[in-house]
């Protein structure tokens, strides 16, 4: 790999994957926005339209803060990785503009609404606005998925001549089997990551005896909610995304399972360290034949491993493999928590368990290290194709970007992302430190 196409990717990886630390709690609040809203309108209780404004508050700041740090990556499309533009912006030159014009203008079109016009339009108006701004969200993740899982499993094209790609059936793209189960697990992983951003500060509150019947409110939320969503991260959403990754990428699954022989009855590693040079796990802990059954539904199938692949198809197989068990691992752990939040909630505890209530608030940056660890799977896994089957990583960059250039604007954009995030972080503490306004409100509203 020249010096140039490792500096393009380092940029691109780093800037995307600190923009999309906010897309992570834009999606996972919006839904509970919405929620919060909706409870209000059936209820007249005045509780949930107050931690409703207060999460969109928040959801208002990471929302700005994600479209600023999200324009650089529009840019290295043309300016990093022009051949790759050339390439397929037949097919992603659709559903890209989409999310802009048709998602991205519902999302802040509506929150504007939700945020200022609560007494300006009717409730019904109010609370559709709120479900506006989470279908807004929704459908944008949905075209940005619809996106890499083209990247993933191309569909819906054909190549001219020159070798360039063009769309032939939009919806082929948009409907792509691939897209269907990724767009399920990625967004139940962002909800499952606002779960816990809302039990952390709702036992931030608790812990420090303030505004009790606000943290009382989304601790219950967070605990019930996370549960649910911790269960359906593992199964379906994550088994049946897997099982796209069996099909369609089988030197992804050897990559992340350490699997280096093809084997029938296959293992399952729960932990264990690559050695590619010798092409094994060293002092790895084995789940017998359980590999053979995840991936094809029975415990004698045969799973194949990296060797039968030449090694230049091989991705990067430590970080992927640790990415990958990085992720399983921190699932299975926000299953134990939310689970024992449950039963601490079903015992009358949860508001005073002052031990749980921390390692609720000190889990919170926990979701963010999984989601972006799925996405390293995902894209790292899918080396050395940009495209898979059709386009090397090496043949999309831009030939006339030398590696220094791309090395300085990398440092440009970490000054710049280092000041957003001291901003955001100074913002949304001082959202939290003001607290939910429901000082004075009445628990019921009048109108009703």
């Amino acid at each position: 790999m020249s010096e140039a196409v490792f500096a393009h990717r380092v940029q691109f990886a780093f800037t995307v994957m600190f923009h999309y630390l906010f897309p992570i709690l834009t999606m996972g609040l919006s839904f509970f926005i919405a929620l919060l809203s909706t409870v209000h309108f059936v209820t007249g209780d005045k509780r949930y339209l107050a931690a409703a404004r207060f999460w969109a508050k928040i959801f208002a700041i990471n929302f700005a803060i994600g479209v600023v740090t999200g324009i650089p990556l529009e840019f290295e499309f043309g300016t990093n990785w022009s051949r790759f533009s050339s390439f397929g912006g037949g097919v992603f030159g659709q559903t890209l503009p989409m999310e802009g014009v048709y998602a991205f203008f519902l999302e802040s079109g509506f929150l504007g609404l939700f945020i200022f016009g609560e007494e300006r339009v009717p409730r019904v108006v109010h609370w559709l606005s709120s479900v506006g701004v989470a279908a807004g969200s929704l459908l944008s993740g949905y075209f940005i998925v619809a996106v890499d899982a083209w990247m993933q499993h191309p569909v819906g094209y054909e190549l001219d001549p020159g070798g360039d790609v063009h769309l032939k059936s939009f919806w082929a793209v948009l409907l792509n089997p691939y897209a269907g189960w990724q767009y399920a697990h990625t967004i139940n992983g962002a909800l499952l990551a606002g779960a816990f951003v809302i039990g952390g500060v709702g036992a931030f509150y608790a812990l420090s005896h303030r505004h009790r019947d606000f943290a009382e409110l989304s601790l219950k939320m967070a605990v019930i909610a996370g549960l649910i969503l911790s269960l359906t991260q593992a199964f379906p959403t994550g088994d049946l995304n897997s099982r796209n990754v069996v099909r369609y990428q089988p030197t992804k699954l050897a990559t992340m399972e350490g699997l280096f022989r093809t084997e029938k009855g296959a293992p399952l590693a729960i932990i264990g360290m690559p050695d590619t040079e010798n092409e094994r796990l060293i002092d790895p802990i084995y789940v017998p034949r359980f590999l053979s059954f995840l991936a094809y539904g029975h415990f004698s199938a045969t799973v194949e491993g990296l060797s039968i692949y030449p090694r230049e198809l091989w991705p990067p197989v430590e970080l992927t493999y640790y990415a990958y068990h990085i992720m399983v691992g921190l699932g299975t752990i926000f299953i134990a928590i939310m689970l024992a939040g449950v039963f601490l909630l079903w015992r009358r505890q949860l508001f005073e368990n002052h031990w749980y209530l921390w390692i609720l608030m000190l889990a919170l940056p926990f979701p963010y290290i999984a989601n972006e660890a799925g996405w390293v799977v995902a894209e790292v896994g899918r080396q050395p194709w940009l495209v898979y089957g059709l386009l090397k990583t090496a043949n999309g960059t831009s030939t006339n970007v030398a590696a220094g250039e791309t090395v300085f604007t990398t440092l440009g954009f970490a000054g710049i992302y280092a000041m957003l995030a001291i901003l955001f972080l100074f913002l949304v503490g001082r959202v939290i430190h003001q607290g939910p306004e429901v000082e004075n409100l009445s628990a019921v509203d009048p109108g009703r």
